[in-house]
C-alpha cells in the first residue's frame, strides 16, 4: 500500500551528551571524590529549529554543558539523585521553551588507596566495572510540576560455581541442548528501579541496601533458570524498599560450558570451562506493585 499523507516531526528531544564531571572536596586534609558521567536531554517547543532551522527557542548544548559543571559546585555532587533533580529543574524553571529535562547520571567509583594498613588522604583507585546510575526527569510547573527518580546500577558482574541448574525445558526437532542438574551461573546485571517517593530517606543507603540484597538473593537462591533468580531479587527489592514501586532487571546469560579434557586424557570433573561471550541468553523481568503510581516520563529515553 503506498502511502501520501503529510510527514509531520512528532517526537524531537536534544541534549549533551557524556559530560564527565569530577568533583573533589577539599574541606580538609582528606579529600573526598565525586565523579560522574552526566547527559542532559530537553523536550519542549524546538519544532521550527528542525523544520525551519530557527534557533530561537534552543539553548546550545554547550550551555547546557557548562550548566552541568556550575551544578557540580553549587549546589554540589552530595548524591547523584539530588544534583539531577536540581539540574533538570533548573532548566524547566528557567528555559521557557523547555517542557520536560531529562538528567542521566553514571557514577564511577573510588577505592582509597590503603599505605601500611592506613587510607591515603588524596588517593584512590577505581571500582568497577559496575556502575551506579540515576535518571530524573521533570515536568510542568507550579501545581502541575511533576519529578521522577530512578536509580540503578549496570555492568554488576556476578558468578557462582554451583547451585544453578536448566532442565525440564520445551524441546523441538532443532534443540540440541542437554539439560543440567548443576552448572555455573554468570551474568552481568543491568538493573533500574523507580522510586515513589522522593523525601525522607538517605539516597546512599538506598542503593548500597538494593546492591546487597540483588547480590545476597543470586547468591543464595537455588537457581532452576535465570528468569527465576531475576523474579526473586526484585521480589526481594520492592519487599525490603517501599519506596520503590518498581524495578526493571536485564541480564545477559553468560555461558560457561564444561572443556573436554578427556581427549588429552586428563580428568575434568566440572573445574575447567570455557567462557563463551557469545551468543548469549538475554533475560529480563519487571516487577511492580500493584498499587504502584504511573510511570509517566521515568523511562522516556
Amino acid at each position: 500500500m503506498a502511502l501520501s499523507g503529510p510527514i509531520v516531526l512528532t517526537d524531537n528531544r536534544y541534549g549533551k551528551a557524556e559530560n564527565r564531571v569530577v568533583r573533589f572536596y577539599k574541606e580538609n586534609a582528606r579529600h573526598e571524590i565525586r565523579d560522574v558521567n552526566v547527559s542532559t536531554t530537553l523536550r519542549g517547543d524546538f519544532a521550527a529549529a528542525y523544520t525551519e532551522g530557527d534557533q530561537r527557542h534552543v539553548l546550545p548544548t554547550d550551555t547546557q554543558k557548562n550548566t552541568a559543571f556550575v551544578f557540580a559546585k553549587r549546589p554540589g555532587l552530595d548524591t547523584i539523585e539530588e544534583y539531577a533533580i536540581a539540574l533538570a529543574t533548573h532548566f524547566v524553571d528557567t528555559v521557557e521553551p523547555v517542557s520536560s529535562a531529562r538528567i542521566d547520571v553514571e557514577s564511577f567509583g573510588w577505592q582509597r588507596v590503603s599505605i601500611n594498613g592506613s587510607e591515603h588522604d588524596h588517593t584512590w583507585k577505581r571500582q568497577g566495572p559496575d556502575v551506579r546510575t540515576a535518571a530524573v526527569t521533570v515536568a510542568g510547573s507550579g501545581a502541575d510540576r511533576q519529578t521522577w527518580v530512578l536509580g540503578g546500577i549496570k555492568d554488576l558482574v556476578v558468578l557462582k560455581s554451583t547451585g544453578s541448574e536448566f532442565a525440564d525445558f520445551l524441546t523441538d526437532e532443532y534443540t540440541t541442548l542437554a539439560p543440567t542438574h548443576d552448572r555455573v551461573l554468570a551474568t552481568s546485571l543491568d538493573v533500574g528501579w523507580r522510586f515513589a517517593e522522593t523525601a525522607g530517606f538517605d539516597w546512599d543507603e538506598v542503593y548500597a541496601g538494593i546492591e546487597a540484597t540483588l547480590l545476597e538473593l543470586f547468591a543464595t537462591t537455588y537457581s532452576k533458570a535465570l528468569q527465576q533468580t531475576l523474579h526473586a531479587m526484585g521480589t526481594a527489592v520492592l519487599e525490603r524498599f517501599p519506596m520503590l514501586a518498581e524495578i526493571r532487571l536485564a541480564a545477559p546469560n553468560k555461558h560457561h560450558f564444561d572443556y573436554d579434557l578427556a581427549r588429552f586424557g586428563v580428568e575434568n570433573a566440572g573445574e575447567v570451562f570455557w567462557a563463551a561471550d557469545r551468543p548469549y541468553g538475554s533475560i529480563h523481568a519487571t516487577l511492580q506493585r500493584a498499587d504502584a503510581p504511573e510511570a509517566g516520563l521515568a523511562w522516556l529515553p
